[in-house]
């Protein structure tokens, strides 16, 4: 019988630790599958955060750093830095960068770091028991907002791409999602894009993706996918938002 399907090399044998409807493992395979098509596997560096990825450096076989919470992006810059040679990404949940990471990231993109972020977008701090998220949507059900997003007490859900796409500092700045295998092969194409721009030391880079949290959310997978297509795809469209060219 004919092999149909392989593991990519930069993924390890683990199991993950995601609940079921979870796109941690979606993301982590596109981000393994870019490392070993870009032939860099020797040469990566992945920076795990505090959030649902903080184990992330279980399931890639490459080097991984472990970060403080929101700090990933100053991890980045000074292995970047000192190792200009390395291919340095971060991987970084909503809570993580959007939250207590905002200042690290805006600076780093402003600076024109020259790591790659990896965004996971779910709208709500999944880790920690589903927690109203700076990204969370207006009226969004969450367990610190429980008759939903109040956006005239709250202020409304912020569009990080967006806004760090209004730095006048060149980078690649992108949205897509992965909740469905047609947005998966473009998310798959933006962080390789995103790679790449880094292996020609052009610009920073960030790709957000769209995830869901079934979990956190109350919903089913089936019914977690709808609502992102329905909802969060509405709010936070998909593209390239920003382009150094």
């Amino acid at each position: 019988m004919a092999k149909t399907f392989k593991k990519t090399a930069a993924l390890s044998d683990q199991h993950t630790h995601y609940c079921p409807g979870c796109t941690h493992g979606v993301i982590h395979r596109l981000v393994a599958e870019v490392i070993d098509e870009l032939d860099v596997r020797g040469r990566a560096v992945g920076i795990a955060p505090v959030g649902c990825a903080v184990l992330a450096y279980n399931y890639f076989t490459f080097d991984f750093q472990e970060a403080a919470h929101g700090r990933a992006p100053a991890v980045a810059t000074g292995i970047k830095r000192v190792r200009p040679d390395l291919i340095v990404f971060t991987y970084q949940g909503d809570g993580d960068l959007a939250s207590i990471g905002m200042g690290e990231i805006i600076h780093s993109a402003n600076r024109g770091e020259k790591f790659t972020s990896i965004f996971v977008n779910n709208t709500v701090y999944g880790m920690t028991g589903g927690q109203m998220a700076p990204t969370t949507l207006s009226d969004q059900r969450t367990t610190t907002s429980p008759s939903g997003r109040d956006v005239a007490d709250v202020g409304m859900p912020i569009k990080v791409a967006e806004l760090i796409s209004a730095l006048e500092t060149p980078a690649y700045i992108a949205r897509q999602s992965a909740i469905k295998p047609k947005y998966i092969v473009r998310a798959k194409k933006a962080i390789k894009k995103a790679f790449q721009y880094q292996l020609e030391n052009r610009c920073f880079s960030l790709v957000e993706i769209v995830s869901t949290c079934p979990t956190n959310w109350g919903m089913t997978p089936i019914e977690a996918v709808k609502w992102t297509e329905e909802s969060m795809h509405a709010y936070y469209p998909l593209g390239e938002i920003k382009t150094p060219e």
